[in-house]
């Protein structure tokens, strides 16, 4: 049987985690800011544990600060590392020219702040042929409603607004997969 061309496959998918760092992070309120540590890193062992190919960008670190330490420590030691001024991720040196390379179509997203550096990326990167996944439990805006709005509008645009759980499980596609329990460990 054929699946559908919407779910991600551990094969076909990049995760980009954008712009966790510690002083935007602070500005959230802090129970938003444990949620978005707390997904990203799931969805970060996950993606360790599957081979996906894991991205990081930092907006203006020296002023904002480096990553998160709880996210940093997660970080595989061949993750790509991306510095930017641009909101868009895709507006970095070389960003583009690299995620062409990697050969993965669907880019799962996740960081902050929604309204802003997720969804212009999000939008760029629908408009260079990716295909765009937003893990709504895992971005977040300042203000919930601006968040609201740009996830609709996202999803107006032909972006996939998506849940960790959906992703880890499209991931898998099977429960005999060999990394099934240590991922369903991951849904606590």
């Amino acid at each position: 049987m054929k699946s559908h061309p919407n779910l991600c496959k551990a094969n076909d998918s990049l995760l980009l985690i954008v712009d966790i760092q510690t002083k935007l992070l602070a500005a959230m309120s802090q129970p938003v800011s444990e949620e978005i540590i707390d997904k990203s890193d799931r969805l970060i062992t996950a993606a360790k544990l599957l081979n996906i190919p894991i991205w990081v960008t930092e907006q203006y670190p020296q002023g904002l600060g480096p990553t998160h330490p709880k996210i940093s420590e997660l970080l595989p030691p061949d993750y790509q590392h991306f510095e930017k001024t641009s909101f868009s991720c895709c507006s970095t040196d070389n960003f583009l020219n690299l995620l062409k390379t990697s050969h993965r179509p669907k880019i799962i997203l996740a960081g902050q702040e929604a309204h802003v550096c997720i969804l212009q990326t999000a939008l760029e990167l629908t408009t260079a042929g990716f295909s765009v996944y937003i893990v709504e439990d895992a971005v977040c805006s300042r203000n919930a409603e601006h968040k609201f709005y740009a996830l609709n509008r996202l999803a107006q645009q032909n972006v996939t607004i998506t849940n960790f759980e959906s992703v880890l499980f499209e991931w898998l596609e099977n429960a005999s997969h060999p990394q099934f329990k240590t991922i369903m460990a991951l849904l606590h």
